[in-house]
Parts: C-alpha cells; structure tokens; sequence
C-alpha cells in the first residue's frame, strides 16, 4: 500500500500531505523545497517576512515582497516539486504578497486569517491555484458563493483547519474543547457543503483536514472521512530542514502536555503556543513595552496590546525564547527527536500503510 495522490485541479501531488505555512519565517524556502522534494506540497510563509528586513533603507511593506519573491525563487531552484504560500488575509499588505506569489508562479496560494472573499481578482488568467482555509462547512459557502457570484470561479480545493491546530485559530475560546467544532464533525459538513457545488459545477474540489494530525493513522481517518489530503505543520517543525533556530525546535521536544496552552493574541484571536516564562510574564499582566514598527496585521489593537506578537514570534524563531514565544499544535508535546523530512514523510506513509492492513478485514 502507498499513500494515495492529492489532485488539485492539474497538480498532483504524489503524497497527500500539505505542509503547514508557519509565519514569521518558520517555514521558508528550505522546508518547503524539502516537503515538495519527498511528494508533498511545500509552503512558504508570508507572514512577518519583513521583519528580516537587513536593509534599514527599505521598509517593512517593500521589503516582504522583495524577501518573499526571493524565498519562491531560492525554492524553486531546489525542487522541481510543488510549491504554495501561506498568505493571512489579515496582512495589511495581503494584495501585494498575493500578486507577487502569482507573478513568481507559485502552484498554490493557501489563505486565511479571514476569508479570502477577493483573492480571485489577482489571478488576471495566471494557473496558480487558489485554496482558501475555512474553520466551517457556513465560510465554505460563503466564499463559494461569492467567487461565483464576482468571479465565475470556485475554489481549487479547501484546507478545513480544526481547534487543535497551532498559531491562530478561527473558533471562540468556548468552542475549542466543544465537541461539536471538532475536525471530525467539521470535516463532513465541509464536503457536504461543498459536493453541492461540485454538483451543480461539475468541477472537484478535495477538501484537505488540517490541525491536530500528527501520525498516518490520523492521516488514513480524515481520509475515510472524505478528505483528498491533510495539512500538518507542528510536525514539520521538529525537522532539520524547518527554517527555525535549534532552540525552537527543541521547545517542541522539550514540551510537555501541559505546556500547551491558549493565549489571547493582540490580532484579536485564541492562539496555541507553548508556555514560557514570556508567556507567564504575560498571563500575569506585565507589559512588554514597544513601538509598532510593523503595522503588519490590520486586525492587530497595538496600541493597547501588552506586546508585539511580531517581535515575539521572531524572538521565537531566532531561538530567543526569553523574549518571545512559539506557536504549536495541541501534540506538540508527542514531539521526541528532530527528524529529516524524508525520515518524517517515510513514517508517516509507513504508519498510514499499517493502518490500512489493520483496517483490511480480509
């Protein structure tokens, strides 16, 4: 047994497996050329890029798209694999990080953080494909409806992101633990959403679960549930290709369950990260005094947040932990070693096969 190919309109990947965009430089060209390289879709992340900004002449808008055109091109001189971005509607400058994505050619652009209601508009005849990320079967319908309504489009597939995944979450802190918003519920009421306007369209549009998918037998469950593939992000972290310093990929070996805990982000939503000092410091009502110099996400409150969660995630992924914080999934803490991706993808297609047979009655 093998795992079967996720298709995306033209594009099939040999293995169904999206690799999770984690922002403000988590994952790069480097993990996502590596995912692509063993048959998965590898993403870059557009968040926070201009944060790495060397060049004190260039602002923070101008330079993302110049680190973002740069991170695609590096990409895809490593890998002859399929290549997307992880582009949050919430970035003020989402419009410029989406044209540029389509005009260096990307086969995929994966968006949320919002609902994507407008991204159609750049594609201006280009064949990247277009996979907003939805949290209910209800902003499944609605996007569709309005791509059809402004577009005469649909979307090329959906990533459904459940409560357990890492960063930001669309859910309420109420329905994170509620089992009625979990991926297996959500992930039926998506395809039953949208198999209405396969119907009525004759196109297909695979829906890929996303958040909280850690082994091949998770990967085998959202399958027989409908799904074409999954999106797995946390355990791309604990890879040796994975952008990040040592010291984050260890907070992810070293955690344990407990750690694992939900925050109040300054953009306005529940996120998932790992508990530190600098998140206690937090919890405890001290502020982290700052300047925006970003002005990177519109929904962010900064002049009344305790911290800038830019500078704290890049804290974070510069391995500066005292100064900042890392986003994680809920099985963070099943993390034990730091892997070759290759070594990851090879277990997991291993543990998908294993759980077929046991599944086989025959």
């Amino acid at each position: 047994m093998t795992f079967p190919k996720l298709n995306i309109g033209d594009l099939v990947a040999r293995v169904p497996i999206i690799q999770g965009g984690m922002g403000i430089g988590i994952s790069l060209s480097g993990l996502a050329a590596a995912v692509a390289n063993q048959g998965g879709v590898g993403v870059i992340a557009t968040s926070g890029l201009g944060v790495f900004n060397p060049d004190c002449e260039v602002g923070y808008l101008e330079a993302s798209v110049k680190i973002l055109r740069d991170e695609i091109r590096k990409a895809k001189e490593a890998t002859r694999g399929i290549l997307g971005v992880n582009i949050m509607v919430a970035l003020t400058n989402f419009a410029d990080m989406v044209k540029t994505s389509i005009a260096e050619g990307v086969d995929v652009i994966i968006s949320g953080a919002g609902l994507p209601l407008d991204l159609p508009k750049y594609l201006d005849g280009a064949k990247t494909k277009l996979v907003p990320i939805v949290s209910s079967a209800k902003a499944a319908r609605i996007i569709c409806r309005r791509w059809l309504t402004r577009y005469n489009m649909l979307p090329d597939a959906f990533v459904v992101e459940g409560p357990l995944a890492g960063g930001h979450l669309g859910f309420s802190p109420e329905q994170i633990d509620d089992p009625n918003f979990s991926l297996q519920n959500i992930i039926p009421e998506v395809i039953e959403a949208v198999r209405a306007f396969e119907r009525e369209h004759g196109v297909k549009i695979p829906v890929i679960a996303a958040g909280g998918i850690y082994t091949g037998a998770d990967i085998l469950e959202f399958i027989n549930l409908g799904a074409a593939g999954v999106q797995m992000g946390t355990r791309f972290v604990a890879t040796n290709e994975c952008d990040a310093d040592i010291e984050f990929k260890n907070a992810y070996v070293n955690a344990r369950k407990e750690d694992l805990v939900i925050i109040e982000s300054p953009v306005g939503l529940p996120g998932r990260a790992i508990k530190n000092d600098f998140i206690e410091s937090i919890q405890k009502g001290l502020k982290k005094p700052f300047k925006c110099p970003y002005h990177c996400i519109s929904s962010c409150n900064c002049s009344d947040s305790p911290y800038c969660i830019a500078m704290a995630l890049t804290n974070a992924k510069k391995g500066k932990l005292k100064a900042g914080f890392a986003f994680a999934g809920q099985n963070a803490y099943r993390v034990d070693r730091i892997v070759s991706v290759k070594e990851l993808m090879d277990s997991l297609e291993e543990e998908y096969d294993k759980a077929v047979a046991q599944s086989d009655p025959s």
